[in-house]
């Protein structure tokens, strides 16, 4: 890694599977000096039945009735499509990443594209043969938890280990999109770096600089920011998401914090009241407005 702290600008589905806006997500990036940009590689059909519902949070942020899997399938890209994102990303030099989302097919696609780093989103987090077979390619594995309960996440990485015992990471996140100050509990990262035997660092989906910032003085070594060209597009996420003056601010801030040109008691100072309401709960467990989203994004078994 080029930083102490390797950051990630999540550029996930905000291209709305236009390839050009993709290129430009990666441009904005670069500028940006995050380490790495990451997307989503997935077939609608593999992912979603065709009448599956949407999450409430996309309803409410998109302002229209419709599948989820019609959604999705407006969103992806092909598989052609990322390898040249992936070469153009080699020639800026900005690190490609993609979270395989759909079938084991998207992990040896990634695999064979050279990525450093498998990356899997919470909805695979109880996806243990998805993951198993993640392990056969050696590569450091990251793992998002929002919906998940420390428990869960020991089994999994309990399951991983059983047969690969290597560079693990999970993610302290929380929804909805955007999450607000009152449901991140930070407290729950700490939490996790105490208990789990692995690195434990931070997924960022609330819309300003605070809790990145935050989770950066609370030793995150990886941070991952939602990100959009413009927050009025179109589609349920790029209302979630910072614009690209604010994740040049929040990747500016990060920076400054590995100079140590911030400390804690600035950032407290400058919070107030706001400080205790993102720390909040040491528990990592679910918030109440992810339990219908779980039934919508963890994986299922389908006849």
């Amino acid at each position: 890694m080029k930083n102490k702290i390797f950051f990630i600008a999540e550029a996930w589905v905000n291209h709305n599977g236009n390839i050009s806006l993709a290129y430009k997500l990666i441009d904005e990036a670069k500028k940006a000096w995050a380490d790495a940009v990451k997307f989503q590689t997935f077939k609608a059909e593999k992912l979603v039945t065709q009448e599956w519902k949407m999450a409430d949070y996309q309803k409410k942020n998109l302002w229209i009735k419709e599948s989820q899997y019609s959604m999705l399938k407006k969103l992806e890209l092909t598989y052609n499509d990322f390898v040249e994102l992936k070469k153009y990303c080699d020639k800026i030099d900005i690190m490609f990443l993609s979270t395989p989302h759909s079938s084991f097919e998207d992990i040896d696609f990634l695999n064979d594209l050279w990525i450093r780093y498998l990356k899997f989103g919470s909805g695979d987090l109880n996806n243990i043969p998805f993951l198993k077979h993640a392990t056969k390619f050696n590569k450091p594995l990251i793992l998002w938890t929002w919906m998940s309960y420390l428990e869960d996440i020991e089994y999994t990485i309990k399951n991983i280990k059983s047969v690969w015992n290597d560079n693990i990471t999970v993610l302290h996140a929380t929804t909805n999109y955007p999450c607000p100050f009152d449901e991140v509990n930070l407290n729950a990262m700490l939490t996790m770096m105490n208990k789990l035997d692995v690195n434990v660092w931070y997924s960022d989906h609330t819309l300003w600089w605070e809790v990145p910032i935050l989770s950066a003085l609370f030793w995150a070594k990886i941070i991952e920011k939602h990100f959009t060209l413009d927050n009025n597009m179109e589609w349920p996420d790029h209302k979630a998401s910072a614009d690209i003056d604010m994740l040049k601010i929040i990747i500016s801030k990060v920076r400054d914090i590995e100079k140590w040109i911030i400390n804690i008691e600035e950032v407290k100072n400058i919070l107030g009241d706001k400080y205790d309401l993102i720390m909040w709960s040491s528990e990592k467990k679910p918030n109440e407005s992810e339990l219908e989203v779980m039934k919508l994004i963890k994986k299922s078994i389908v006849l």
